[in-house]
């Protein structure tokens, strides 16, 4: 949360000379609600249900830069359809995703105690993201253009 997926992904989309697609944006088209709404109104496990299927039309269609939702890679299937596929896990530390979010904005995981409940979430899927990324990208004290090149650099490609 609040790593940059969508800005980074966009500008690795750009540098590359492909689209750029944000299964958190498909969901909020589809849905017609925001992320933390279909959680209060529905629960996780419905929310879960529907990125499952957001990440798998997504990857089904999209040929470009794909950002997924932090929990996408909660799903084992999820996991197994990223296989194959060049996956980079921009990482940060709890004190640069203060920094950056305030983890004072809505985000339904984190409605109370952000910093303890932020910790334990990347406990939890630290392993995860690491077990489906090609390469890991530290973004801590890094700006955007930054950690793009430090993934194109990473995965060694070259900028169309």
């Amino acid at each position: 949360m609040g790593v940059g997926k969508s800005t980074v992904g966009r500008l690795l989309a750009e540098r590359l000379g492909t689209g750029f697609r944000d299964t958190d944006e498909d969901i909020v088209a589809v849905e017609g609600r925001a992320i933390a709404d279909i959680f209060v109104d529905e629960g996780e496990p419905a929310f879960r249900a529907i990125e499952k299927r957001a990440v798998r039309t997504a990857l089904a269609e999209h040929e470009g830069v794909l950002a997924l939702g932090g929990g996408a890679i909660l799903d084992a299937d999820t996991r197994a359809l990223l296989a194959g596929h060049p996956v980079v896990y921009l990482s940060m530390d709890v004190e640069e995703a203060v920094r950056r979010t305030g983890l004072n904005v809505a985000r339904p995981l984190l409605a109370v105690n952000p910093r303890k409940q932020w910790r334990e979430l990347m406990e939890a899927r630290r392993h995860l993201y690491e077990e489906v990324a090609s390469a890991v990208v530290p973004t801590d004290g890094r700006t955007p253009e930054e950690v793009t090149r430090a993934a194109l650099d990473a995965l060694e490609l070259k900028e169309a």
